[in-house]
């Protein structure tokens, strides 16, 4: 694990189908996309935020139900419908006020290499794709959906030397 660079991540951005959820999408007849988020994963983002670390979204589609989420989740920073997701990084430190070295980012799929290879951090859950877990510094025990984003959380608080305390503050 690379806990001396964790330490200095203030910003996690997450991919969502493949990430977030399992990547099964679910059409209903009314036009209407269901997504399936997993509680674990929204705690997680829940005790980084906590932390004081951001969190934010940038993926390829647009979605009503992720909107819903990100509102549960308090998360403000939404790239939505971004095809090059490599191409926004710069705006997106430009925003933030942040170095590269200072974000991390969770992918699973082929879309996402090209900002695996510009943030500090590169993540890849369980399940991605072998050419992203070959462009990752770090591959998830868990994958996408199933608890992978908590995982990449508790590991950034651990590196912080902040989990510990985090989880007695829930007790």
């Amino acid at each position: 694990m690379n806990g001396s660079k964790l330490e200095y991540i203030k910003l996690l951005l997450l991919d969502v189908d493949g990430v977030l959820t399992s990547g099964h999408i679910i059409y209903s007849g009314a036009d209407i996309e269901t997504k399936m988020f997993n509680v674990k994963d929204g705690l997680g983002i829940r005790l980084l935020q906590s932390a004081g670390i951001d969190v934010g979204i940038i993926t390829g589609r647009t979605s009503k139900a992720l909107l819903i989420r990100c509102g549960d989740l308090g998360i403000t920073m939404i790239y939505d419908g971004i095809k090059s997701k490599g191409d926004i990084f710069d705006t997106i430190l430009s925003a933030t006020h942040l170095q590269a070295h200072e974000v991390a980012f969770v992918g699973d799929d082929l879309p996402d290499i090209s900002l695996m290879k510009k943030v500090g951090i590169s993540i890849a859950v369980g399940d991605a794709h072998d050419a992203v877990k070959k462009n990752a510094d770090i591959t998830t025990r868990r994958n996408g959906g199933e608890g992978a984003v908590r995982e990449v959380c508790e590991m950034i608080l651990d590196a912080k030397n902040l989990l510990e305390k985090i989880i007695e503050n829930c007790i």
